[in-house]
């Protein structure tokens, strides 16, 4: 016979309260099975679903079912464009948060390649591609992703004097990390597609030459500025130059031209006007003469003609005329 037990003035049936309590216990037990058999895969994401730890699918976005406590699910940002700091912080959150000043200080202090230093900051920007590689593939890929930008970064700075790291080279610098980076990690199948190598502060290790660097890479920049400018006027005035010193010879040639075919169409005609002449010589010199006379008269305002006999010219003149003055 079960025992009835006295809670508050009132009689409790032990096997009463045990089946409310599992049944609560069941209710509970339902309701976690059901809200974890349903995932949520936003729309910048797939979710990787591994069954008993082994790959399984690929889910897409949406809302999709899985077998409770036999399946799990990793979500990926694949559509989202993510980055590593190198030699800085910005966040306080993942990896960067654990790693301390001195770390941090470390890891962009760089060897030149004539044994100098210099302390680079740089950022890389990558794409997840394929979730299954970026997953199964490699143990730890934020961290393989790191330690390689790391490798690349202090390769390519190695390669180069401190004063291409300092100045000129850093468009090199960034091409070459890009490059190497994406080989090693499409050589370990990493899934990852890097966008892109952004240097962001480039200097001396030691402050107390800050300020000398800053003044050759001022310098630098001058010099180019400089150039450029020098270029771009010689570019405007040198084909204004050309481009009139062509007109002038165009201008020349015309003129040479017409000068020939004028002095050629007086030589042919002067050669027929002798022909003439020496056919006729009194009829030409008449022609020429009456010729000449109609090209010289009209420019003249009043004309007299006077016989060689008379004794005195004034009385034809009409003196208060336009035409007598």
């Amino acid at each position: 016979m079960a025992r009835v037990r006295v809670v508050d003035g009132r009689n409790v049936d032990p096997l009463q309260a045990l089946r409310v309590g599992g049944l609560v216990f069941a209710v509970l037990f339902v309701l976690f099975v059901i809200n974890s058999a349903y995932f949520q895969v936003e729309s910048e994401e797939e979710g990787v679903v591994t069954r008993f730890g082994a790959y399984h699918r690929i889910a897409g976005p949406g809302l999709h079912f899985k077998w409770p406590f036999a399946e799990s699910v990793d979500k990926v940002p694949t559509l989202r464009v993510l980055k590593m700091e190198f030699g800085f912080n910005t966040s306080d959150t993942g990896l960067r948060a654990s790693l301390t000043r001195s770390e941090i200080t470390r890891e962009s202090r760089m060897i030149t390649g004539d044994l100098g230093a210099a302390e680079v900051e740089w950022i890389v920007q990558y794409r997840i591609l394929d979730t299954q590689d970026y997953l199964f593939k490699v143990a730890d890929p934020e961290n393989t992703l790191r330690d390689l930008s790391e490798a690349a970064m202090r390769a390519s700075v190695g390669d180069r004097s401190v004063f291409e790291v300092l100045t000129v080279g850093r468009d090199a610098i960034k091409t070459a990390v890009q490059t190497r980076l994406q080989a090693d990690l499409d050589r370990y199948q990493a899934g990852i597609r890097i966008e892109r190598v952004q240097l962001q502060t480039v200097g001396p290790p030691d402050e107390r030459v800050t300020t000398a660097f800053n003044g050759v890479n001022q310098a630098e920049q001058e010099k180019e500025r400089t150039i450029n400018e020098a270029k771009a006027e010689y570019n405007e005035k040198i084909p204004k130059a050309s481009g009139e010193a062509q007109r002038e010879i165009a201008f020349a040639e015309g003129y040479r031209i017409e000068r020939v075919n004028r002095a050629k169409g007086e030589a042919s005609r002067f050669t027929a006007l002798l022909k003439e002449y020496q056919l006729a010589p009194e009829v030409t010199r008449r022609r020429m003469y009456l010729e000449a006379m109609e090209v010289i008269l009209p420019a003249i305002g009043s004309k007299v003609i006077v016989d060689e006999d008379i004794e005195s010219a004034l009385p034809l003149l009409h003196l208060g005329s336009k035409e007598g003055r």
